[in-house]
């Protein structure tokens, strides 16, 4: 009795200190903190903090930053753009060929116009 005491008490020890060994080994490093002589990086043109500025985007940024937006329709945004002198409200992207009312309400909170 007494040595399957002891032979549980030793198994109880060395598999605490196995796990112990395991979890020590693979947890992450922590990451270094950021180096302030670093140059900070900016947003593409016609991005201000999260919105799009639809009358400056060019189209590449259009279909990278935008929902369904794909380069079909980034360039029809572009020409709409382009030919009419730039939107004057957000909901004026209905206008553009391709953008509808679905895909304007799925994009509206990333969008402005200025």
């Amino acid at each position: 009795m007494r040595n399957s005491y002891l032979s549980s008490l030793i198994f109880a020890l060395l598999a605490s200190t196995s796990l112990a060994v395991t979890a020590a080994t693979s947890a992450a490093p922590v990451a270094a903190p950021a180096d302030a002589t670093k140059p900070a990086i900016s947003a593409p043109a016609g991005v201000q903090g999260s919105k799009v500025n639809l009358n400056a985007a060019s189209a590449e940024t259009l279909q990278k930053e935008l929902s369904g937006i794909g380069a079909a329709k980034a360039n029809a945004i572009v020409a709409y753009r382009e030919e009419h002198g730039g939107f004057t409200a957000v909901d004026e992207l209905i206008e553009v060929k391709g953008i509808g009312k679905a895909l304007l309400d799925k994009n509206r909170d990333k969008l402005s116009i200025d």
